[in-house]
């Protein structure tokens, strides 16, 4: 099995030196650069092409909010991991809706840390249990907020299962594959359930499966 090749970026030299020992005691793991702010982690990650960028928010050149609406955008093999001390949704909505695949808590414990690089690895989307109820639900209720089923037709069993597989990072083929459906099958059967839930982006979606369970696990796969 191919290891799991990460680039680190975080200007607190105190914070970079344990995360990368913890990284580097990992088998499965290959740490392959590391930088100290954003300016300098954008061309690092174009360079060695990582599976996952762990970021700080808080970083000189780039901030993390803009170093991964790069990174989402320009290096689409790559996906963004945030690392952070802000837990307030002013931070972690407009992350998400950046194409951040996990946001964890720097206060977190090591093992979940390493728990987030595999689940955002394997295609999933990780959030930190802290957050993931409170800074992502948005208010549900009957007055046309994203999210509200009241008054709607309800989902299908497939249409759940789809809409909570493209919350969890999943493309329309992998789900295709999972569910034994064509494409164009997971298509509709997206429309569908957006349509229903009044639900137009990624980070609705998201938003909708933290306030419905699908991140209880958190480890999503």
């Amino acid at each position: 099995m191919d290891r799991i090749r990460v680039v680190l970026a975080d200007d607190h030299p105190v914070v970079l030196a344990g995360i990368r020992a913890l990284l580097k005691a990992d088998p499965e793991i290959d740490l392959v650069g590391e930088a100290t702010d954003g300016g300098e982690a954008l061309p690092m990650i174009r360079a060695v092409a990582p599976d996952i960028a762990v970021v700080d928010v808080s970083m000189p050149g780039l901030n993390g909010l803009e170093l991964t609406e790069r990174v989402t955008g320009e290096c689409p093999g790559t996906r963004v991991l945030v690392l952070t001390v802000h837990e307030d949704a002013a931070y972690v909505q407009p992350l998400i809706r950046a194409g951040a695949r996990g946001y964890l808590l720097k206060r977190s414990a090591a093992d979940d840390l390493l728990r987030a690089v595999r689940a955002v690895a394997s295609g999933g989307v990780y959030l930190d249990p802290s957050i993931a109820g409170h800074a992502l639900a948005e208010p549900s209720g009957a007055d046309g907020r994203p999210g509200t089923t009241e008054g709607r037709e309800p989902l299908s069993p497939r249409e759940t299962e789809t809409l909570r597989l493209i919350a969890q990072g999943f493309s329309n083929k992998e789900i295709a594959r999972r569910i034994d459906v064509s494409v164009k099958s997971v298509e509709t059967y997206k429309a569908r359930a957006a349509e229903k839930l009044g639900l137009k982006t990624r980070a609705e979606i998201i938003r909708y499966g933290a306030t419905h369970g699908w991140f209880d696990a958190l480890a999503l796969r």
